[in-house]
């Protein structure tokens, strides 16, 4: 799968070590073999469920009443993306979360907006990895 994906190896890096960067990929696939142990079913897998499961996960931040829903909300989607490798995601979302204290505030608006591009972004990477390889 990594060559399938388009991976390069050529890096060992860890969640903390990668900084988040608008030319980085949406999907970091060398994190995530790591994570499947090289299993390139599971890693197919797990994509997909990403991509079921973000449009569930934004509506929940979307429909967010309250700091506590909107806290549950963005930490969904932040471990999501965390878990595949999506760190651009992750980030968008952790800046949400400290805004949900004000679910109608002007940031938490510009929060959302800018998680949903995100997950957009990532989705659309995930889609491109299936329908070229």
């Amino acid at each position: 799968m990594e060559k399938r994906m388009g991976r390069s190896a050529n890096t060992h890096r860890t969640p903390e070590a990668i900084s988040v960067t608008p030319t980085a990929p949406p999907v970091d696939l060398v994190h995530l073999t790591r994570h499947s142990l090289g299993d390139t079913e599971l890693e197919r897998e797990v994509l997909q469920l990403f991509v079921a499961q973000s449009s569930v996960y934004l509506n929940r931040l979307k429909e967010a009443s309250n700091g506590e829903q909107w806290r549950r909300a963005t930490r969904t989607i932040s471990g999501a993306a965390r878990g595949i490798g999506a760190w651009n995601l992750a980030a968008s979302a952790d800046t949400a979360a400290l805004f949900g204290h004000n679910v109608e505030d002007d940031r938490s608006r510009n929060a959302i907006i800018d998680v949903e591009n995100q997950i957009t972004l990532v989705n659309a990477y995930i889609r491109s990895l299936f329908l070229i390889h």
